[in-house]
């Protein structure tokens, strides 16, 4: 059995990233990119499927925290005879893949286990290994197909029942460090990566980027590693923003509720962008209006919701059925069939966005604009169409109040440039169909009898989307219509104190439960703030912020009763909500 989520941390290279259990184990890691095939699987599923550890052979109390200004991992194991330290990183800026472990004598003597065992193919394929001499040092090289990895430092493990392992004593002034690199099979063993300066060279670059953060209001720890996390999910070289580092982490213990996030959703990357603005990080948000011009560049009936970090296509869905789960949660899917479905509302958020970037400086290109207009226009003629939402609801399309409000607001942005920005174009026929949907969403999206508004126009059950109304600007938050809704949503959507996003009861297709959802959670305060219930905002932020694990990260959703956390971790949805309540708690607290 994997540990629980909350027990894991993340390190990274901004390609691709590793899950670090407390253990010292290492449960996940797919190489070279994010999206590639794992090597270390067992998080779904046991040490069979793939894992390194490196830890105590005896009982530890251990320790851990990120390096200041990085999300380079120190893990402090404490034994009845010693002290040992670990720290753990992915080093940046050397286009190599490399997960380097260094080792360090506290005080006293600790007896350490290392045990990798490697499985290619998301834990199905047993490579070949080997022991090799490269530059006058023995390594360990394990080789399938077009993968191998190659172990250099001391101690090497030894072969031992299908995996390497390997027992040494660690004493204080002591320092062993074990470097295990990715290379295609077919090319010359790498030479040593050249620790400790990687090391150093990778937490200052890391700080050096933080340093840039223009913020000074509360929550400033939570918001720095928030922001963090979401530049290690930002891949270096495209600029595609990941959603999360992992697949089939479940949302409900032993449910089917088991995604693939390892992609790009154009929403989750929008709203990434608009928290970075939102504390002044503006020094890489062209990068990602570049990929959106790449990934999106085609014919607009084509765009899709989400693509692969590189703006690829091929998102097929498909099962695993060799590994059995987090905690027997099946079915461990890559891949994701909400590719496909049509989402009205992902446009919105993009058109908003871009417009946040025009008011920051970021001018349109000739075909960044033109193919704003040339989205719009496609938008113009299915805007009457049902879609699956922002959930991505697998039952049957419908109007969503959301979708609705965000084709309301794709509109206005798109007017708004003409207007305003001095961007080309006629807008006549984008002004008629914003006023419509205005019209609709304050008449249909909004139900009488309860004095809210409602997920969709076929219901009245509410949903947490609907907090997004005035951020969207819409409606006003002091607009009786939207505080009735977050006056249902506090009565019908809260366990203990945290919003769910709707009823799983209803119409999203799927066997199951699952627990509140965390960027709801911070939608709720943002709402709260907006209504001038700054205490309540508070509050909840504080609730909010202390369920972070002990290295500040997030889950999709989280357990209140228990504190454990469910759903793909870290979750940039999670981290970005964050980022911002935090800034509009500070915007309120700027203006009583």
């Amino acid at each position: 059995m994997p540990q629980p989520i909350e027990d894991y941390a993340m390190i990274g290279d901004r390609s691709t990233a590793a899950l670090v259990g407390r253990d010292g184990a290492i449960d996940w890691l797919c190489l070279p990119h994010f999206d590639s095939h794992a090597c270390f699987a067992a998080i779904l599923g046991d040490r069979e499927h793939g894992h390194w550890r490196i830890g105590p052979a005896s009982e530890a109390t251990s320790t851990r925290r990120y390096l200041p200004g990085s999300l380079v991992l120190e893990t402090t194991h404490e034994t009845a005879t010693g002290t040992v330290r670990v720290t753990d990183a992915m080093p940046t800026g050397d286009d190599r893949a490399d997960v380097v472990r260094v080792i360090e004598g506290v005080a006293g003597e600790v007896e350490l286990e290392q045990e990798l065992v490697v499985r290619f193919g998301y834990g199905a394929v047993p490579p070949w290994f080997r022991r090799e001499h490269d530059r006058g040092e023995e390594v360990l090289v394990a080789i399938a197909g077009p993968d191998r990895l190659v172990l250099r430092g001391a101690p090497l493990p030894r072969a031992h029942e299908h995996a390497h392992r390997a027992t040494f004593t660690v004493r204080e002034g002591e320092r062993f460090v074990l470097d295990l690199c990715w290379q295609h099979s077919w090319q010359p063993i790498a030479a040593p990566v050249g620790e400790p300066e990687v090391l150093e060279t990778t937490v200052a670059e890391s700080a050096e980027w933080l340093a840039e953060l223009d913020y000074e209001g509360p929550y400033l720890e939570a918001v720095q590693t928030s922001v963090l996390v979401l530049r290690a999910l930002t891949d270096q070289t495209t600029g595609g923003i990941l959603a999360a580092p992992t697949t089939s982490l479940p949302e409900d213990p032993g449910g089917e509720r088991n995604w693939d996030y390892r992609f790009t959703w154009l929403r989750d990357a929008s709203l990434t962008v608009d928290a970075m603005l939102a504390v002044r990080l503006t020094g890489r948000v062209g990068l990602w209006r570049d990929w959106l011009l790449r990934a999106i560049a085609g014919d607009p009936e084509d765009m899709r919701i989400m693509y692969r970090r590189d703006g690829g296509r091929d998102l097929l869905e498909r099962e695993l059925p060799h590994l059995p789960g987090y905690g027997g949660a099946a079915p461990v899917r890559i891949g994701n069939g909400a590719a496909d479905q049509r989402q009205h509302d992902v446009l919105g958020q993009v058109m908003l966005t871009l417009q946040r970037l025009r008011a920051i400086g970021l001018d349109d290109t000739h075909d960044s604009w033109h193919l704003q207009r040339a989205l719009l226009d496609e938008l113009a003629t299915h805007w009457e169409r049902p879609d699956h939402g922002l959930w991505e609801m697998r039952g049957q399309p419908q109007r969503f109040t959301h979708s609705r409000a965000m084709m309301w607001a794709a509109f206005d942005c798109g007017v708004r440039a003409v207007q305003e920005g001095g961007c080309d174009g006629d807008p006549t026929r984008w002004i008629a169909l914003r006023d419509a949907l205005r019209e609709e969403v304050l008449t249909e999206g909004f139900d009488e009898t309860t004095g809210s508004f409602r997920q969709h126009y076929g219901t009245s059950d509410v949903d947490a989307s609907l907090l997004q109304l005035p951020t969207i600007g819409i409606v006003d938050a002091d607009d009786p219509r939207f505080l009735g809704t977050v006056a249902r949503i506090e009565q019908e959507l809260l366990v203990d104190g945290l919003p769910l996003r709707y009823r799983t009861t209803g119409l999203d297709g799927l066997a199951g439960d699952e627990h509140p959802f965390v960027l709801c959670g911070f939608w709720l305060v943002i709402a709260y703030a907006q209504c001038g219930r700054l205490d309540d905002a508070t509050a909840l932020m504080d609730r909010l912020v202390a369920l972070r694990n002990d290295v500040g990260l997030l889950a999709e959703e989280v357990d209140p009763a228990s504190g454990h956390h469910w759903g793909n971790f870290p979750q940039a949805f999670s981290h970005l909500g964050l980022v911002l309540a935090a800034a509009e708690l500070a915007r309120a607290d700027a203006g009583r």
